[in-house]
């Protein structure tokens, strides 16, 4: 029963962790919704699209949300 447990925490800790990460870095880049000089600026969003929300800079986050997961699941089994 303990070592279910511990699987539970550790899982839950670094799906938080990774969450965090991945987040600090795309509000790191910049706001999201920050209009660049020379464009119109009637709208939310960029015409470039989304700068902070990029797969290959955030896979260390990503990374540890899904071992955290794993994680979480062998505690839910064992």
């Amino acid at each position: 029963m303990q070592a279910g447990v511990l699987f539970v925490w550790a899982g839950a800790i670094l799906v938080l962790c990774g969450v965090l990460f991945t987040a600090a870095k795309a509000l790191g880049r910049g706001r999201l919704s920050e209009a660049r000089p020379g464009e119109a600026a009637d709208t939310l969003e960029p015409r470039g699209g989304n700068r902070g929300l990029r797969l290959g800079a955030n896979w260390p986050g990503l990374a540890l949300v899904g071992l955290g997961a794993l994680l979480l699941l062998i505690g839910a089994v064992v």
